[in-house]
């Protein structure tokens, strides 16, 4: 029943409830709010919008869904006196040597984790905004390479009060992350008497869909030690669409230099894209700063995972048979998912960024449709257009401030087989009729 208000009466909010840091107004969840109001059903509604703009991975399920039936059992009636009471906010000390273990193992074992470095989160985001707490005061800011992930707008600034500076990549070289690009963004926050406290990274889930390269990591190291700031490594891996081998960890550098400046490196890990479990709310932090550590788990409390989530997945990930098979088939289900994207933008005559090696999704290039002066109000009406009159939802590359109008990003795992290519059919008809 709705409550009859008094319009005379006006109720002050906090600066935090009222700001528009949270970035809610981006295309990329408007988008998301267009598919939720209109969502494609093969049967029910086939001519409803197709979700291509959230990164999530349901390619293996099956693989899941067959564990947990297996042993639904063993986890019924394992610990329930234990899961029901109150637990350390540390987490389960089982469930940190699974995450620790299961971390090396996608790593291919070229990486070590300390399960007591391990602070539990509920899901990425909370990590991610737990360490700029930790790291940075109000007023600071955090240097982001573009194109990235457009949550990062409201999980980084809008209740830390502290900004973002972003790191302007190109094209030219696929978006690599350069130390005059990041030269460039430090000075001009000098500049504007901004304080840089850290970088933040992602690798190599990010928009392009590319994992970032050991020469590159190695110097975006060694930028942060000659400004004596942090470097966050947001590392959701995904599963590597080809091989594992091409993903370096920040873990891995910092092995090789015998941890020397590890205490300004912190890695943040999730299994939302991985296991394909946002649901589930799990993220952490590893951190090889001892202070950060203690910090960040005496503010866990705020972002605790229930004990039952902890109890269940630690089973699972620690039963090495069947993690060593998912990692395997879902690398191996992805390589294909990408493979059938690309063709299909192919053959629709839309490229994609080259180097696409890992994550969710590819950036494919629409600049051609823009005209010969591409800009970012042409770049949100041919999204516009897409949403309304292809019904497929795609993000822009203003959304996640690529400074070169005419990138889309296009996730492919989140949907069937069947539905990719309906999207893909979509598209192409789409194609053809602003050729004729």
């Amino acid at each position: 029943m709705a409550i009859e208000q008094d319009e005379e009466v006006c109720v002050g909010l906090s600066k935090v409830a009222v700001s528009e840091t949270h970035g809610e107004d981006s295309p990329y969840f408007a988008g998301w709010r267009a598919y939720d109001q209109n969502p494609y059903h093969e049967l029910s509604n086939p001519s409803g919008v197709i979700q291509m703009g959230l990164a999530e991975n349901q390619v293996s399920f099956d693989l899941i869904e067959r564990y947990l039936e297996k042993h639904s059992q063993t986890m019924n009636t394992t610990g329930f006196r234990e899961n029901a009471l109150f637990q350390d906010y540390h987490g389960l000390k089982s469930f940190r040597q699974a995450m620790a273990s299961f971390m090396e193992q996608i790593r291919g074992g070229r990486a070590k984790f300390d399960p007591d470095r391990i602070v539990i989160t509920a899901g990425a985001t909370a990590a991610n905004e737990l360490l700029t707490f930790i790291l940075a005061d109000p007023g600071d800011a955090l240097l982001v390479p573009t194109p990235y992930y457009p949550g990062f707008d409201r999980d980084l600034r809008w209740r830390t009060g502290v900004k973002i500076v972003p790191v302007h990549c190109d094209s030219s070289n696929n978006f690599e992350i350069t130390p005059q690009a990041l030269e460039s963004a430090y000075e001009e926050a000098k500049s504007n008497n901004v304080k840089i406290s850290g970088l933040l990274i992602t690798n190599p889930s990010n928009p392009l869909g590319a994992t970032i390269q050991r020469s590159v990591l190695e110097n975006i190291l060694d930028f942060v030690t000659r400004k004596n700031i942090h470097l966050i490594s947001d590392e959701i891996y995904s599963g590597s669409s080809f091989s594992p081998d091409e993903f370096v960890s920040v873990a891995e550098i910092l092995d090789s230099r015998n941890h020397k400046e590890s205490q300004r490196v912190h890695i943040v890990y999730s299994l939302s894209k991985d296991l394909g479990l946002p649901g589930f709310r799990v993220g952490t932090i590893y951190s090889y700063n001892d202070a950060v550590v203690t910090t960040a788990r005496r503010m866990s409390s705020f972002t605790l995972i229930s004990s039952q989530t902890q109890q269940l997945l630690s089973l699972m990930l620690s039963d090495g048979d069947f993690t060593e098979n998912y990692v395997r088939v879902n690398r191996d289900r992805l390589k294909k998912r990408y493979g059938m994207i690309v063709e299909g933008l192919r053959n629709a005559g839309i490229e994609c960024l080259s180097g696409g090696n890992a994550g969710l999704f590819c950036w494919m290039d629409l600049k051609g449709l823009l005209g010969d002066s591409p800009t970012k109000e042409g770049e949100l009406s041919l999204w516009k257009l897409m949403l309304e009159e292809v019904k497929v939802n795609i993000s822009p590359g203003y959304s996640c401030h690529c400074s070169e109008p005419g990138w889309f990003r296009v996730c492919f795992a989140n949907m069937s087989e069947e539905t990719l290519q309906v999207a893909i059919r979509r598209i192409h008809d789409f194609m053809v009729r602003r050729r004729n």
